[in-house]
């Protein structure tokens, strides 16, 4: 059989708005809080500049289903990228720290939205049966956006906060731009979802049937956000210099992982891609308590490349193999739910835990919660709970004879 054709017009416009979003927001990742700083802002409410984007995300994700019900995924995408465009304008007409507090609340409304709706349009573009395929290129702009970011935000810091947001927004801009251009006939993605809204908070958060995928995102959220984190403290407190290179290596070892995982993921499901994953994840956080050395600790960040490009698209695309094509904006708004939660109480917890421990041994607490990760599902692979098979899958197969 012929295989579906996975690159497109809207395809591709997807990945640009997408890498272009994530750019837009990691400029200003590292630099928010030092510009806050600068605005005479006391640790307190740097924490809170810090932390209360990320609960914002997950507030207005409780509220996706009804937005695109009443209007479509394009539309819900559209309004987030301009709550971003927005925010980061706020940022630099309104210096003073309630100001950037409520423009924080905005832009987290925004990024939420952006990031939910981007992935549910990915979904439905992408061919079925080459979904964890897509959705691992989808996410290599992201990939990019993560590595290279966070330190040109920092020299446009350093150049004048003005240049820092206007890059920003300009990034956010044409994240707007491309995702205009997906564009093309009428498809179900452009139109309003006509699933029943469920009404409790516990089905708004986590969408029906995730609930394994979920569990696991949460527990990989706190190992992942911990180690980008206080991956440089843990180098500091070994004496070891040039940590930063962790990143690019590891970079490299994603875009190397995602061609081959998301097919592997297409073939055989997801547990072929999550278990392995994991292993090569724990086997990074293994090396690095050990490192003694630079070499020891770029070795380390391959394997990390290698378990987080793996990972990261294959739980999404799980998730979203659960539910019905109707379904993928509840589906992709729970896995950075989930993603979120993870990562801001993992971050907070773990950060408590190093002030009294020291990095290397907080460390050992990462590789705990990865192990528990890797237990976790072997445990559902055992239960066969790998439901790759859905409505939109089961229509493939009946056009082809399969049923």
């Amino acid at each position: 059989m012929t295989k579906e054709k996975l690159w497109t017009r809207n395809f591709g416009a997807l990945i640009a708005a997408n890498g272009l979003l994530f750019a837009s927001f990691h400029f200003l990742l590292p630099t928010i809080t030092l510009y806050a700083a600068s605005l005479g802002a006391t640790g307190m409410q740097m924490g809170l500049i810090g932390g209360i984007f990320g609960y914002s995300a997950i507030f207005i994700r409780l509220f996706t289903d009804t937005g695109v019900r009443a209007f479509g995924k394009k539309i819900c995408l559209y309004a987030g990228l301009v709550l971003c465009v927005l925010a980061t304008l706020g940022y630099m007409l309104f210096a003073n720290i309630h100001a950037l507090v409520f423009a924080r609340v905005i832009h987290g409304f925004g990024f939420g939205l952006s990031t939910t709706f981007a992935a549910a349009l990915a979904a439905d573009v992408i061919p079925a049966s080459r979904r964890g395929e897509g959705i691992g290129y989808f996410g290599l702009g992201s990939t990019v956006a993560m590595a290279m970011a966070p330190a040109l935000g920092l020299w446009l810091l350093s150049e004048g906060a003005v240049n820092l947001f206007l890059s920003s927004i300009t990034a956010a801009l044409l994240a707007l731009f491309f995702a205009y251009i997906c564009r093309g006939k009428k498809h179900a993605s452009e139109l309003p979802e006509v699933s029943p809204i469920k009404s409790s908070i516990r089905n708004r958060l986590c969408e029906r049937n995730t609930g394994g995928p979920a569990l696991l995102t949460i527990l990989f959220g706190a190992g992942y956000g911990s180690v980008n984190t206080f991956i440089a403290m843990l180098a500091a407190e070994k004496g070891i210099e040039g940590a930063g290179l962790f990143f690019v290596i590891g970079t490299l070892f994603i875009f190397i992982s995602r061609p081959f995982g998301g097919r592997l993921l297409d073939r055989y499901g997801a547990f072929a891609v999550v278990l392995p994953g994991a292993v090569s994840y724990l086997a990074a956080l293994g090396l690095l308590l050990w490192a003694p050395s630079l070499g020891w600790m770029l070795t380390a960040s391959a394997f990390y490349g290698l378990g987080a490009g793996a990972l990261l698209p294959a739980l999404l695309t799980w998730m979203l193999n659960q539910v019905r094509p109707d379904r993928h904006s509840a589906a992709s708004a729970t896995f950075y739910n989930m993603l979120d939660i993870g990562t801001s109480t993992g971050i907070l917890v773990l950060g408590t835990v190093a002030g009294e421990i020291g990095f290397t041994r907080m460390f050992g607490w990462i590789a705990a919660i990865m192990g528990l990760f890797l237990l976790l599902a072997v445990i559902q692979y055992r239960s066969k709970d790998d439901a790759t098979v859905v409505l939109d899958d089961l229509k493939t197969k009946k056009a082809d004879g399969g049923l």
